[in-house]
Order: structure tokens, then C-alpha cells, then sequence
């Protein structure tokens, strides 16, 4: 569908948007860095938005969700401090483009998402990619994949009211989890270590996510 200018075209932009709007705001790490260079975001959003796809704003996704702005990802990414030994799990798919930023650099990548009529194109979406380290279902994010764990990072692409004591409890002995936090004041990106001393906390920085919701107990 996209002939050889076009793609060309999305490769200009997509260098532009990691030197711009990621390395001039301090990311830094060499391997989040490439993996923002190689992920194809164009691909990951509806035709409507293609050709905003590196602009430095999130973009709609359907089903009231979101793409987060490309800084967001990178930095987020960023803070998990991954290597190409992790194990991820993350929170919310949507429409997989942060999913194949941890897949270019993590060893596995285990993603959760709510809204079936997301997670099945996301899913056939990294397939066709070629991704062979992703595994993806619907379900409870706040619930975390016990059945996989446990993790050396988990990233949360929703904001919570509080810390999900389950998903803390699938982290590994310092192990990082990145997640917003809702407050009456709106927002905050929180790093979390699990430490032997305990949850070390690093505010980050405001953001602005979607809701996580949390499924009532049966």
C-alpha cells in the first residue's frame, strides 16, 4: 500500500521524532533510543491519524484509549532500565506500539489488555511484524499474569488510584515497575524499585492516561 517515498517519507520523520522530541529531552538510553528509530508508529494507528503519527502528541485509538506521545514511551521505557535478559509485563496493549518497543529490547514481553476489539488487531498487528517474543490476552490488568511471573519490569499504560499490591507482588528483588498515579491533582508517572528494604518510590513527572479499571471480584 505504501510505495518506497512514502516509507521513506515515514523514515525521515521517525528519526526527526527521536531527535527531536526524545534525545533533545534527555532519553538517553542507546537501546530505547534504537528501538524508537526501528518501530514503525504509522502502522500502529488508524489510517485517519497516519500522517500525525510522529508528532509529539498522543493520538485516539478507538474505544476511548489512547497512543501515548512518543517522549512518553521512550521515557517510560527508559525507566525500566531493561536489558535483553528482561521479562516484561506490561498493562494495557491497545494497539501494541509501546508492546514492540519492550520487544525490541526485552527477551520476553507479556501484555494484558481489557478490550478484546483492541487486543486481537494488536495481536495480528506484531505477528505480521514478525515478533516472536510477545504473548498477549485479555483480561484484569490490575491483577497482573501471576501464572508468568515473576518480572524484572512491569509498565502500566493506565492511571491507578493506588499502587496494585498485586502486580507489586510479581516483581522480582529489584525489579522496576513505572505506573501513572491518579490524585485530586491529576498525575503522576511513578517509578517503583521492589528493594530488600522495600518499595522505593521516584516521582517522575505529570502525565495523562486513561483510567486503569479495575474488574469487580467475582
Amino acid at each position: 500500500m505504501h510505495g518506497p517515498p512514502q516509507e521513506a517519507q515515514f523514515a525521515a520523520l521517525r528519526n526527526e521524532m527521536v531527535e527531536r522530541q526524545i534525545i533533545d529531552r534527555d532519553v538517553r538510553d542507546p537501546r530505547v533510543l534504537a528501538a524508537m528509530r526501528s518501530v514503525k508508529r504509522h502502522l500502529f494507528v488508524p489510517e485517519r491519524f497516519r500522517k500525525d503519527a510522529y508528532a509529539d502528541t498522543p493520538l485516539l485509538i478507538g474505544y476511548e484509549q489512547t497512543i501515548s506521545q512518543p517522549y512518553v514511551v521512550a521515557s517510560m521505557t527508559e525507566h525500566l532500565a531493561l536489558t535483553p535478559e528482561s521479562r516484561v509485563l506490561e498493562i494495557g496493549t491497545g494497539c501494541g506500539y509501546q508492546t514492540a518497543v519492550l520487544a525490541e529490547i526485552a527477551r520476553e514481553v507479556y501484555s494484558i489488555e481489557r478490550i478484546p476489539e483492541l487486543l486481537e488487531p494488536a495481536r495480528e498487528r506484531l505477528t505480521e511484524l514478525g515478533y516472536k517474543n510477545i504473548v498477549c490476552r485479555t483480561g484484569d490488568g490490575s491483577r497482573g499474569w501471576p501464572e508468568r511471573a515473576p518480572y524484572d519490569a512491569i509498565i502500566v499504560t493506565a492511571a491507578a488510584a493506588r499502587i496494585p499490591e498485586l502486580l507489586l507482588s510479581q516483581l522480582k528483588l529489584n525489579g522496576k515497575m513505572v505506573i501513572p498515579l491518579a490524585s485530586g491533582t491529576g498525575q503522576q508517572l511513578v517509578k517503583l524499585t521492589r528493594t530488600e528494604r522495600g518499595v522505593e518510590q521516584d516521582y517522575l513527572y505529570a502525565v495523562r492516561f486513561v483510567p486503569l479499571i479495575e474488574e469487580d471480584a467475582d
